[in-house]
């Protein structure tokens, strides 16, 4: 905070991925009072592999046999490819279990 103001000053790294609308959905959420200011600081790799699935036994164990958390980088990149109007293969129900109706007894 700023000494004699109401001014706060936050500072943090945000991926540039999900930076994209942030300005307006902040000042959306504060009713225009922040006004968010973006300076690129650094790149690094990102680590993990987009494509990777579980294939050994200690994986399925640890991860799932659906690997149920998310893969950051494949997240990244369909991110990208939506955005630029490329394919993009996604499954649109994914982890799906049958669905049983009750019906009333008349």
């Amino acid at each position: 905070m700023k000494e004699g103001t109401d001014v706060f000053i936050i500072k943090a790294v945000l991926p540039v991925a999900e930076s994209f609308g942030f300005a307006d959905e902040i000042r959306k959420r504060t009713s225009g009072l922040a006004s968010p200011q973006l300076v690129f600081s650094h790149w690094e790799i990102i680590s993990s592999d987009p494509f990777w699935v579980p294939t050994t036994e200690e994986e399925y164990l640890h991860f799932g046999e659906k690997a149920d958390s998310e893969n950051q980088a494949r997240k990244y990149m369909n991110a990208v490819r939506k955005r630029k109007g490329l394919y993009v293969e996604e499954k649109i129900v994914e982890h799906a279990e049958k669905q049983r109706t009750l019906s009333r007894n008349k």
